[in-house]
Parts: structure tokens; C-alpha cells; sequence
């Protein structure tokens, strides 16, 4: 019996080979790209311009990886939690957000769970169990994007890398789902309408930089200090707040664009005035806007939400700094699709 290889994985090449073996013409390898990428087909019997035969060929030489819907959710402010499963039984998460003005969101995951054990998120919790293909990604990407359609009559306006995982651990299907997702042959969204979060990953940032400087970086920061920041994000050892900002300037060097720091407050821990000043500093020597997100509980974390009069301090420092900061509300959190929540109430 022949080994049979995942369609979407295959090469060029070895499909011109096949067709060429049976006797079929060089376009149907074009007509097979769009049917796979561009109307995101799960099977070859979807293929209506294709003969039988040619269909039955395929089928004997070639498979599809197929993504599953396991659970959809849809919190009371219309944002809506899909848990994806892959074809080997691992999941990850993806959220619709409907913003106030109309325009729709995707938060895409790039793992299944993550391996940085940051200490006040879901996601940390539920573990590590692998990368996601470059398929596994575009279907998230294509499935909210069909939704989104769906109920609000329009494409997806934007496409944030913030979901399950560090994005820049799985850099070469990062990249190899973006160059889909953006291709006008396919879906062709607008690079700067994509954002890719990372909690640093030095190295990467740069790689990013030079794959393409249309796309926007956030840089998950949550603290002003290597000591603080290394309590609640084990991989500032390695990748600190001094290499982080060198590498926010390397890219903003490229794009001309400013990047984003995104900072949870959190109570008593960095939502004190000096700290909005040291933030501010940073954002300043960095080339960077701030996103001040509002944490989102998340059992089993000794962390807390900044209360009211320490986050409207805090507010007021970054305004007397004239630092552009925007102020990020949370989305889903009934549902447990907000920030630092994926993947709380899944079971391992």
C-alpha cells in the first residue's frame, strides 16, 4: 500500500509530477490552489470541475488534515469562541471580537497551549502540546473569516496573532499561513492589517522585520523592570526588557511605524504611578504606543484587576507624558475569550 501525503503540505513540484503522471493538463494544479486555498475546500469530492476520475486519483495519492469545530461559544457582547480540533485530537482556540464600530476581529492561536508558563494566563496552565501546522493556522483564519461574512456581511477587518502560543516559537508556519493569507490569489488580506503579539522573542522580531515591515508588532511587556518581569514571564531571562527594546527599534527602523507595548495593570503589582512613568519611558525610547489592557481573571493566579483610582492615576501619567496609549476592554470575558483566558475551561 503507497504512503498517501497531506494535500495541503505537498509540493509544487510533486504535483505537476502527478498530474503530468495521469495525463491531465499543467491548470489543473491552478484550479486545485484555488479550490484548497482561496474557497478552503475539505474534501476533493468539493472539487465541481473536476471528473470523477480525477477526484478518485487524488483521493489514493493524497489526504486533507482537516480542521474540526469542537465547541463555539458566543459571549453576550457578540463575541464568539471557537475551539478548533486537529486531526490528531490537539485544540486550540480562535475568537470573533465585533467591535463598537462594526469591524470584526480574528484572534488567531499558533500552538496548542504554550511552553512559556507566563503566570497569569489560561493558556500557560493548560501546558504545551506542539506548534500548529501552517494549515491548522490558515483554517482558523478562514473559518472566522466565512463567519464573519456570514453574520455581519463583511470580511474580516483585522487579523491578530494573539490567541493560544507564542507566535515567534512557531515562526516558519507563521510565516508560511501569512504568505497565504495575504496573497491576492487566496484570501488577500492587507499585511498592515495583521498584528503579530509576541512576548518578546528577540531574534524573531528582527526575522519579522525583514520578512515583511507592513505588518504590526505588539510586544507583551507587563512589567518595567527584568526582576518584575522575569517573575511573571520566565522567558525574560533570556529575552529582557534591555534586548526587547533594541529589537522594537531594529523594527521600527524598518516599518516606520510605531510598535505596541502591551501592559496589563495588575493590582499592587505594576499600576503605580512611578511604574506608568517607567512605562512611558519605555514606549518613548522604543518608538512604541502603549495598550493598556485590564487583567481578566483567571483561576489559580495570585494576580488581581487594578481598582478604579490606581488605574485612572495611572491613565493620568501616561496623558501628562503625552505618550499615545490606547485603552483595551475587554471582549468575551463571560465566555472565557479575553485576553489571558484561552483555554481556561479546557480540558487537557
Amino acid at each position: 500500500m503507497q504512503d498517501i501525503t497531506n494535500i495541503r503540505e505537498a509540493s509544487k513540484e510533486s504535483l505537476i509530477e502527478f498530474f503530468n503522471e495521469i495525463g491531465e493538463k499543467p491548470f489543473r494544479l491552478k484550479q486545485l490552489d484555488e479550490w484548497i486555498w482561496a474557497k478552503g475546500i475539505n474534501s476533493f469530492e468539493e472539487i465541481s470541475n473536476f471528473s470523477d476520475k480525477l477526484k478518485n486519483a487524488l483521493s489514493e495519492k493524497y489526504y486533507f488534515n482537516k480542521t474540526k469545530v469542537s465547541s463555539h461559544l458566543i459571549s453576550k457582547d457578540s463575541s464568539e469562541k471557537i475551539c478548533f480540533m486537529f486531526s490528531d485530537g490537539k485544540v486550540a482556540e480562535g475568537v470573533l471580537i465585533l467591535n463598537d464600530d462594526g469591524r470584526t476581529t480574528a484572534c488567531i492561536s499558533t500552538q496548542s497551549g504554550c511552553p512559556l508558563n507566563c503566570k497569569f494566563c489560561a493558556t500557560g496552565k493548560f501546558g504545551y502540546h506542539r506548534n500548529l501546522f501552517f494549515e491548522e493556522i490558515f483554517d482558523q483564519v478562514f473559518f472566522l473569516n466565512k463567519l464573519s461574512l456570514t453574520k455581519h456581511k463583511r470580511k474580516l477587518s483585522n487579523i491578530v496573532f494573539m490567541g493560544m502560543g507564542e507566535p515567534l516559537l512557531n515562526y516558519d508556519n507563521l510565516i508560511r499561513a501569512i504568505d497565504i493569507i495575504i496573497s491576492p490569489k487566496y484570501l488577500g488580506f492587507c499585511a498592515s492589517r495583521i498584528t503579530v503579539s509576541t512576548v518578546g522573542i528577540v531574534d524573531k522580531i528582527k526575522l519579522l522585520a525583514d520578512y515583511n515591515n507592513k505588518i504590526n508588532l505588539a510586544v507583551s511587556l507587563h512589567a518595567t523592570d527584568n526582576i518584575s518581569r522575569s517573575r511573571i514571564i520566565p522567558v525574560n531571562e533570556k529575552h529582557n526588557i534591555e534586548k526587547i527594546i533594541g529589537a522594537l527599534n531594529y523594527f521600527y527602523n524598518k516599518s516606520g511605524n510605531l510598535n505596541t507595548i502591551e501592559y496589563i495593570l495588575f493590582k499592587d503589582f505594576n499600576d503605580s504611578p512611578q511604574k506608568a512613568s517607567e512605562l512611558a519611558e519605555l514606549a518613548f525610547k522604543s518608538h512604541s504606543k502603549i495598550n493598556i489592557i485590564q487583567f481578566n481573571p483567571v483561576e489559580n493566579t495570585p494576580f488581581q484587576r487594578s481598582e478604579n483610582k490606581a488605574f485612572n492615576m495611572f491613565i493620568e501619567v501616561l496623558k501628562d507624558k503625552q505618550i499615545v496609549f490606547t485603552i483595551r476592554y475587554s471582549k468575551g470575558e463571560d465566555i472565557n475569550a479575553a485576553c489571558g483566558q484561552l483555554a481556561s475551561k479546557i480540558t487537557k
